[in-house]
């Protein structure tokens, strides 16, 4: 079966944080792309024994739930809720990034009930995926990750999480199918584990666990519907470069920060409508245009197709942001910036200026930029 055609039989799809930020439907539209030594007469005693001593060792179903539980963790960000699990010596968290977008500070629970502040050190637009470190777990030692190779279908699995806030939950089942992909925006999700172990909201971020050698083999990340058996898991070997390099070296800045609280530092409030603007063309600097595309209103997209939007911005390179703007209405607000745009023509490279104005309000409780016009300067 073409990968692609099987997503089109399903209602929707959901990720799975809980909360107001956290937990959301979306209908898919369309299929979107988840030694060559002879062989020895005889065996040597030492040979038989270390073998037997293996086997010996190999941990049961049981201590490898009791393991793994204790490197499981819940996050709580804001109205959102999630899990997360260990995955490095320095205190560092793998999680999905829908689960902790628009904060920098997390709460993170432990098994014992432990409550520890997290750092989000890392966070991705367009793959679900960030890391929050948490200086007070540096001494505990991580899971063991699948860092190569991939499971195959009818591998036994485990996933471990908080599944509507019931944490420390355990739910067994198989690798049910490969290569599932989709989009649920602003994220893109690739060659994905099709799972048959029930998964729901606060499940998100948990980690997919083999049932054979107790390592991570992936982030649980979506369902397929509410009460479906069908879920997802990100392979861990797809994302644990980027996640090293967030540990290794920290953003300084978060990407997606749309409603941080007051800068104690300045006297100019952040997470307000300027921010969802300078936050549009960061996002086309970044070639991110799902994202970019995402913020515009509904009114907007339907007079555009994403293909379109696009296409728009192809010959468009670095856009300086200028000075931003707010005027504040009942409800809507109207938000004022300059640009330089670094255009590609025929004759050669221009800097265009620009003033644009939009329209920015909320739709469906999400802050969209509704309307937009602008023009040279």
């Amino acid at each position: 079966m073409r990968k692609g055609l099987w997503i089109s039989t399903l209602t929707c799809l959901t990720i799975l944080g809980l909360g107001g930020g956290g937990m959301y439907f979306i209908h898919t539209s369309a299929a979107n792309e988840l030694n060559g030594q002879p062989l020895l007469a005889l065996q040597t005693t030492s040979e038989t024994t270390t073998k037997t001593t293996e086997h010996k060792t190999k941990k049961t179903r049981k201590e490898i739930i009791e393991d793994s539980q204790k490197r499981v963790v819940t996050i709580e960000s804001g109205n959102s809720l999630g899990s997360g699990f260990l995955y490095n010596k320095q205190g560092d968290i793998l999680t999905n990034a829908h689960v902790v977008d628009g904060s920098k500070q997390v709460t993170v629970r432990t098994l014992s009930q432990e409550e520890y502040e997290g750092t989000v050190i890392g966070i991705s637009t367009n793959t679900d995926i960030a890391v929050v470190r948490v200086p007070d777990l540096e001494k505990l030692s991580p899971l063991s990750l699948a860092e190569e190779g991939r499971a195959e279908v009818g591998d036994e699995i485990l996933a471990l999480g908080s599944p509507l806030g019931l944490e420390n939950t355990v739910t067994t089942g198989i690798v049910s199918g490969l290569d599932r992909s989709f989009d649920i925006a602003p994220y893109t999700y690739s060659n994905l584990y099709q799972i048959s172990a029930p998964i729901t909201h606060g499940n998100s971020g948990g980690p997919l666990i083999s049932s054979d050698t107790g390592k991570v083999l992936g982030i649980n990340s979506a369902i397929a519907d509410e009460g479906s058996t069908i879920g997802f898991s990100i392979p861990i070997p797809s994302i644990l470069q980027q996640a090293t390099e967030w540990s290794r070296n920290p953003m300084t800045e978060l990407p997606n920060l749309l409603n941080d609280d007051v800068d104690p530092d300045s006297d100019v409030q952040t997470g307000d409508e300027r921010d969802i603007v300078t936050y549009f063309y960061q996002s086309l600097n970044d070639g991110d245009y799902v994202t970019a595309y995402y913020l515009l209103g509904s009114e907007w997209q339907s007079g555009i197709s994403y293909e379109d939007f696009r296409a728009g911005y192809l010959h468009t390179g670095y856009i300086n942001i200028g000075p931003v703007t707010l005027k504040e209405q009942t409800d809507e607000a109207t938000v004022e910036i300059e640009i330089t745009a670094e255009e590609w023509r025929d004759s050669g490279t221009v800097y265009q200026n620009y003033r644009m104005s939009y329209t920015v309000g909320y739709e469906n409780g999400d802050l969209k930029i509704l309307h937009g016009k602008g023009k040279k300067i």
